[in-house]
C-alpha cells in the first residue's frame, strides 16, 4: 500500500469472480444461475463502493463452470452499475485475436464510460490451447506478441492493415492494462512492458507460504520499473469472514479440498493434501473479521500493493453469504486496513 499526504494508507479494494455455479450429479452446470449470482455480486459491490469488480476468463470447466466470454459479461454489468470498474483477471491473451479484443475492449470502455480495465496472461490449460489451435510451450511468446499488438490498437495506432485503426477509439489505457505473472522474471518483464502487476492468491510448486514466495517478485517488479507513472500492484487473496472460523470452515472448505486434490493430481500440490494444509498452500484468509483483519497486517505484499482483490475461488458459496461476505470486507476488514469506499476516497486512476 502507498501512502496519502498524512500517512493514510491508499489502496483499491476489488473483488474476483470467476462466475461458477455447483455441477449437479451428471456434471451439468446452471449456467443461468451462475452468471445471473455473479452480475449480482458486482451491483451489490458497487453499491457497498468496491472500487473494482473482476471476473477471471476459462474455457474449459472448473467442475461448476466458468465464463469463456468475459466482455459479453461485463457489457451486461456495466449497464447494470454506477461507478464500479470492470476488469479481466485475466483474459487469456494468446487464445485472443489481439485486434478483435481490442475492439470488444473499446465497446465496453464507451458502454461504461470509461470504467475498464485489462488484465492479461498466457494461461496455462493444455486443452484450452489445443482447443484454439495453439502450442501451450509457446504461451510466453505468444502472450508477448498478443500484447504488443493489443496495447497498440488500444493506442489507437495502425494494426492488421495500413490505414486500420480499431472504432469505437479507445481511450487511454496506459494506466489500464495489467499482466498476471508467476515468477520473479514474469514480473521483470511486466515492469518492462509498463503493465500493472497482478499477483494471484497462490503460488503453484513451492512449499514456501504465498507471500513470502511473491514478494520477491514485488519488489524486483518496482526495481525494474521506469515509466513515469506510479506503478500498480494488484493482490488477489482468498478473503472469507464469517461469524467465526468455524462457520467459514464449514462453507469453504469441502470445496478448497476438493479444488486442491485437483491441483495434485497435475503435480502442482502435494499428494494425499487434506483440508488444513490445502488452505494453506490457497493462502487462505478465513473467519471472523476481527481474525482477517490481524492476518492480513501481516502479510507480506500487501504493504506495497495498490489493489487488494479478495476473491472466494476455489469455494462456490451460497448466494447469501458471498453476498454477506462482500459486506462484512467492505464495512469491517478493509476499513480497519486503511481502504476507504469510493463515495469518500478521491479518485485513484486518471479518467476514473
Amino acid at each position: 500500500m502507498t501512502d496519502r499526504p498524512g500517512g493514510r494508507p491508499r489502496f483499491r479494494l476489488g473483488f474476483l469472480t470467476h462466475v461458477q455455479g455447483r455441477a449437479d450429479d451428471r456434471g451439468r452446470t446452471n449456467f443461468t444461475a451462475a452468471y445471473r449470482n455473479a452480475q449480482e455480486l458486482f451491483v451489490v459491490a458497487d453499491e457497498l463502493g468496491f472500487d473494482v469488480g473482476w471476473v477471471a476468463q476459462h474455457h474449459v470447466s472448473l467442475g461448476g463452470g466458468g465464463l469463456p466470454s468475459p466482455w459479453t459479461f461485463l457489457a451486461y454489468a456495466a449497464a447494470r452499475t454506477r461507478r464500479i470498474r470492470l476488469a479481466t483477471a485475466i483474459t487469456v491473451l494468446p487464445l485472443e485475436d489481439p485486434v478483435r479484443l481490442a475492439e470488444d475492449v473499446a465497446v465496453v470502455d464507451t458502454l461504461s464510460g470509461g470504467r475498464v480495465e485489462i488484465g492479461v496472461g498466457s494461461g496455462g490449460s493444455e486443452l484450452e490451447y489445443a482447443v484454439f489451435g495453439r502450442d501451450v510451450a509457446h504461451r510466453r511468446e505468444l502472450t508477448s506478441e498478443g500484447l504488443a499488438v493489443l496495447r497498440r490498437a488500444l493506442a489507437n495506432e495502425e494494426v492488421g492493415a495500413p490505414g486500420f485503426t480499431i472504432q469505437p477509439a479507445a481511450r487511454d489505457f496506459t494506466d489500464r492494462v495489467w499482466q498476471g505473472v508467476f515468477s520473479q522474471p514474469g514480473a521483470r518483464y511486466a515492469a518492462a512492458a509498463g503493465s500493472n502487476l497482478l499477483l494471484n492468491r497462490a503460488t503453484y510448486g513451492y512449499d514456501e507460504p504465498t507471500d513470502e514466495v511473491q514478494r520477491p517478485w514485488a519488489d524486483a517488479y518496482l526495481a525494474a520499473w521506469e515509466q513515469p507513472r506510479a506503478p500498480r500492484i494488484g493482490l488477489s487473496r482468498f478473503i472469507f469472514p464469517a461469524a467465526d472460523r468455524r462457520t467459514a470452515l464449514a462453507q469453504i472448505g469441502p470445496d478448497v479440498l476438493a479444488a486442491a486434490q485437483r491441483f495434485s493430481v497435475r503435480g502442482a500440490f502435494p499428494a494425499g493434501i487434506d483440508t488444513e494444509e490445502a488452505l494453506r498452500r490457497f493462502h487462505s484468509f478465513y473467519g471472523h473479521p476481527d481474525e482477517l483483519i490481524e492476518q492480513l497486517r501481516r502479510e507480506r505484499v500487501l504493504p506495497v500493493a495498490t489493489d487488494l482483490i479478495a476473491q472466494f475461488n476455489p469455494a462456490v458459496i451460497e448466494q447469501d453469504a458471498a453476498i454477506r461476505a462482500l459486506e462484512l470486507i467492505a464495512t469491517e476488514v478493509a476499513p480497519a486496513l486503511g481502504w476507504q469506499p469510493a463515495s469518500t476516497a478521491e479518485p485513484q486512476l486518471a479518467g476514473a
